[in-house]
């Protein structure tokens, strides 16, 4: 298993919403979070496999979001 942690501006409950199907619908993806009450709104994933962090960042940026590994 593998923690990924990411700084995004995924900002809102409606940004987080528009971002849920690629993350509820990753098969390596345990678990996620995204903290809209801190500054860097961060995303932290569990993943059943090691190496998905460039996998991630291409889905949020085609998404239209900023994300940046931590």
């Amino acid at each position: 298993m593998e923690l990924l942690i990411f700084r995004t501006d995924i900002k809102s409950k409606k940004k987080v919403k528009s971002i849920m199907p690629v993350f509820n619908n990753h098969s390596d993806i345990i678990k996620w979070s995204i903290d809209l009450e801190d500054i860097d709104n961060v995303l932290r994933i569990e993943a059943k496999t090691n190496g998905l962090e460039e996998d991630i960042i291409d889905l949020v940026k085609v998404k239209g979001f900023y994300i940046k590994t931590l």
